[in-house]
Order: structure tokens, then sequence, then C-alpha cells
């Protein structure tokens, strides 16, 4: 995803998940997969900025095959950036599970 439209609709109309490091909205919609990483000017410079995307989109690739048809939009909190990279991992699939998002 790239438009800001796209990114407001999900965030409209689907349902979210919150956990320590990162926000998940997440929308249904059969035949379609669609994904966007967001992350806010209060996590820091562009550089902090960058480094939170890079990771959910390495945490993304990894749990891609398992996850339903959908449009994701995958939003850092400031935990993202500190905390250790297993961490992030279990609160990744944690999130993912309590969305029924994993097929």
């Amino acid at each position: 995803m790239k438009q800001h439209r796209e990114f407001q609709f999900v965030y409209n109309k689907g349902k979210n998940q919150h956990s320590s490091s990162v926000v998940v909205f997440y929308l249904p919609q059969d035949g379609i997969r669609k994904v966007g990483f967001t992350a806010t000017k209060k996590l820091g410079n562009a550089v902090k900025r960058n480094r939170a995307k890079r990771r959910m989109r390495a945490l993304f690739c990894e749990m891609a095959p398992a996850l339903k048809d959908g449009s994701y939009v995958f939003v850092a909190k400031a935990a993202l950036i500190t905390a250790p990279f297993l961490t992030i991992q279990n609160d990744f699939k944690n999130i993912l599970s309590r969305s029924k998002t994993l097929s």
C-alpha cells in the first residue's frame, strides 16, 4: 500500500490489535493481500523510523505464508526500536494469532 486513502480505509473498516511494540489493523478481503508499514515522527528521527519499518517488514516476510488474505497495516510503537528481536517476534506472533489472521 502506498496511498493515504488505502491506509485510511483499513484504519476505518478493519479490526485492530495492540501489543507493546506494534499495532496491527486487519481488513479481510478474498484474493487480495496488501500490506503497509507506518512509523510516526513520535518515534524519533528518520533513522529510527526506518529501522522500525525494516524490523516489521522482516517479521511480516517471515510470517507471510501463514497469513490469510486481506489488507494489513502495521504501526510501530516506541518499544519496537529498542526491544530485542526475539521479544518483538513473540509480540508479532501473539498479535497475529489474537487477530485470527493465521491460517
